[in-house]
């Protein structure tokens, strides 16, 4: 059966290209179209259901009811309602409150402005939470936050992870400050979810503002927004008004909070399902690093081992090689055509999810982590990251990492020590940053907490040199179990010029100073810094990644089978030790 908006194109009255009236003007069915809420545009509403209910022309993002959601979001028949017994208070006897609600139970068939229950995403146990703005706004009263409450206490007994859908105007001023209580009850019961080693993941939608947003809206451990979300504790008109100044554009969307660090990503509607289910698997039952050596082998017995491609660099080969001077290493380490984080990171492991910031100030573009899979193994993967041309350059600060970019790889390293994943760090850094903002953000104290922080860590920690290793720019991500180095990489107090500029007072003789410096793989091996050298038959670059990352692969391997032979209690105790024997 054609669809009316064809049928439409066939009479006039819809028409590409000439367009005819029709003798008779045919009468469009009532909710056949809808308007686009951001940009006001007229929208067949087939276009916009079959678009998960994005406008095709600004991509703009309709608010969508709470069955539609879970529609998209859980599988078929699997959600189960819970807490439907809750009732409603009305704790300051306010005037038409009880009416006002079983008005919207009515109007909209919901029994409060959250519905929570069981699902299955793809197949993935889940409690779910839905909050709804057609019912006074998705504020947060008592039946709210006793609902998700409740939920997330029995998530926790059942050892499921909690999904929340976060709409919300804030508190609801009917209940005073009983609606204020929920926010620490709500909070209270997450930290008890977390302790147990459980995901929360909230997904922030528009609006999710106010008290809201100062609980649950802002605790997971990832923390995903739709695009073009209105986030924030106060609301735009309300800070503009208070503090009598313009705001920036786009302040306070998904995009802007991205930006600050505030949340991990933005995931587009039609992907939401795919997302959820693929974090759900991430971080499930039986995945901790402990059980590596049964989840390899249930991995092998499905994997297909791919061919190892050559490499075809220009430099020196094999056997031929002659040895390098300490200075040449240095030049090879600083080559911007030499492999950065993310080449590895896309080599090495499959399926990476990259989260964002440090929850406080801004993402840093100078680090780039996030979680992966290693021969089946979730992992935590960190590395310091430069550019290849001079824009992504200034995007990553030369690799030069600022306090945020610290306190981002700390947030996810104690991630992964929640839930026993391993961590692969990559380093490549010329130094920290410096500079008047990173010290008025407390540079020195970021890299101090991560050095204390990463000796603690009760999960394992590898990191390897893959370019520069600079100074305790490097050593902030590089308190760890093992520290590997590629062949030509270097790994020193500060670079070579400053080396020579502070004991020689002459920064030209870098050269000089860097043979003298012991910074090469060799020289550390040789002193008991680094425990293993990844060898490059031709200095690496993106031909040789395949077979040098060959040889990664094996060792990382080796490293994690033996590390899941180790205690929670012991790791820690080895890294001690490891750092007082030097």
């Amino acid at each position: 059966m054609p669809r009316l908006k064809d049928m439409f194109k066939k009479t006039g009255y819809i028409t590409l290209g000439k367009t005819e009236e029709p003798k008779e003007k045919p009468q469009v069915p009532e909710g056949l179209w809808v308007k686009c809420p951001k940009c006001g545009a007229t929208l067949y509403k087939e276009d916009v259901l079959e678009n998960n209910y994005v406008c095709p022309k600004c991509e703009g993002y309709f608010r969508i009811k709470t069955k539609t959601r879970l529609r998209m979001v859980a599988d078929k028949g699997s959600f189960e309602e819970w807490g439907t017994e809750i009732a409603g208070r009305n704790p300051l006897d306010f005037p038409g409150y009880e009416e006002k609600l079983e008005e919207l139970r009515e109007k909209t068939h919901l029994k409060e402005a959250v519905t929570i229950g069981r699902a299955r995403i793809d197949g993935q146990d889940a409690v779910i939470g839905v909050c709804d703005a057609r019912f006074m706004m998705s504020s947060m009263g008592y039946v709210v936050g006793e609902k998700i409450t409740r939920a997330v206490e029995r998530a926790t007994e059942l050892g499921l992870p909690v999904i929340l859908f976060c709409c919300s105007g804030g508190a609801r001023m009917h209940e005073g400050i009983v609606s204020l209580m929920q926010m620490a009850k709500t909070s209270a019961a997450l930290e008890r979810h977390s302790r147990a080693g459980l995901l929360y993941v909230p997904v922030l939608t528009d609006p999710t503002t106010g008290g809201v947003t100062a609980s649950f809206a802002m605790l997971g451990d990832i923390i995903l927004a739709e695009p073009g979300a209105l986030i924030g504790f106060a609301g735009p008109r309300v800070i503009a008004q208070t503090i009598g100044e313009k705001l920036p554009e786009g302040f306070q969307k998904a995009e802007f909070l991205l930006e600050k660090g505030i949340i991990d990503g933005i995931v587009e509607r039609k992907n939401l399902k795919k997302t959820l289910s693929g974090l759900i698997r991430m971080h499930g039952k039986g995945t901790g690093y402990e059980n590596y050596r049964e989840i390899r082998q249930a991995f092998a017995e499905e994997a297909v081992a791919g061919p190892v491609q050559e490499a075809e660099c220009s430099g020196e080969d094999g056997a031929d090689r002659q040895e390098l001077s300490a200075w040449e290493k240095v030049e090879i380490s600083r080559d911007s055509e030499r492999p950065s984080s993310l080449d590895y990171i896309n080599e090495v492991f499959s399926g990476f999810v990259e989260l964002h910031g440090d929850r406080s100030f801004r993402d840093d573009g100078a680090v780039v982590g996030g979680i992966a899979w290693f021969n089946g193994q979730p992992v935590t993967v960190i590395g310091q990251q430069k550019g290849k041309n001079t824009k992504e350059n200034i995007t990553r600060n030369f690799g030069m990492v600022s306090p945020e970019g610290y306190r981002k790889a700390l947030r996810l390293m104690k991630q992964a020590e929640k839930f026993n994943r391993p961590i692969i760090n990559f380093v490549d850094t010329p130094g920290a940053a410096c500079g008047i903002g990173a010290e008025e953000r407390g540079q020195g104290e970021a890299i101090a907490r991560n050095l204390m922080e990463m000796s603690a860590l009760k999960t394992p920690v590898l990191s390897i040199v893959i370019g520069e290793g600079g100074s305790g720019g490097a050593l902030g991500l590089a308190v760890a179990d093992q520290v590997w180095m590629m062949e030509n990489a270097t790994y020193s107090i500060l670079s070579p010029e400053g080396f020579a500029s502070i004991l020689w007072k002459d920064g030209k003789r870098a050269r000089e100073a860097s043979e003298v410096m012991k910074i090469t793989a060799a020289d550390l091996k040789e002193l008991g810094i680094i425990e293993q050298i990844i060898p490059e038959e031709v200095p690496a670059c993106r031909e040789s990644i395949p077979s040098i990352t060959s040889s990664m692969r094996e060792k990382i391997d080796k490293f994690l089978e033996n590390s899941s032979r180790v205690s929670k209690e012991e790791l820690p105790q080895a890294r001690y030790e490891r750092f007082r024997r030097m």
